[in-house]
Parts: structure tokens; C-alpha cells; sequence
């Protein structure tokens, strides 16, 4: 069986700079058909399903007068 040199990076066949895929195909113009991005661990997004029923900020949340003026601040908070 030939070895076949791999350039992708990512792939779930890429093993050491060489596919290990059990049948390759190659297209002219896509290039590798066999192609499969591997899951990528850093790529969570799972938090996105805690913030389901928040409602997005609206201006009308909040007044000019909800913000603390530096008087309001105590000198301990720097």
C-alpha cells in the first residue's frame, strides 16, 4: 500500500505527515475529498446554551442616573 504525504493539518487521517485513511480521494480542483476536520477541543461552545432565556441588553434597562459620580465612590474602592 502506498504512503500518501499529507499538507493538511486538522485532519482525523493525519498520522506523523502521512494519511492513514483506508481509500483516498482526490479531486483536481477541491483537492482532498477525504478530508475530515478533526473536532477542535478548544472550540466550546457550550456556554452559549447557559445564556438561552436571557434577553438581550436594552437602553431602556438602565438610567443615566444609575450611574455612581465619584462622590458616591469611597476611597477604599481604589
Amino acid at each position: 500500500m502506498p504512503k500518501i504525504r499529507c499538507l493538511y493539518v486538522g485532519c482525523i487521517y493525519l498520522e506523523k505527515g502521512y494519511c492513514t485513511a483506508p481509500q483516498v480521494n482526490i479531486d483536481p480542483d477541491e483537492g482532498c475529498l477525504t478530508f475530515t476536520q478533526l473536532e477542535d477541543p478548544f472550540e466550546d461552545d457550550s456556554w452559549e446554551d447557559e445564556l438561552d432565556g436571557f434577553d438581550e441588553w436594552e437602553e431602556d434597562d438602565f438610567d443615566e442616573d444609575d450611574w455612581l459620580d465619584e462622590d458616591d465612590l469611597i476611597d477604599d474602592d481604589f
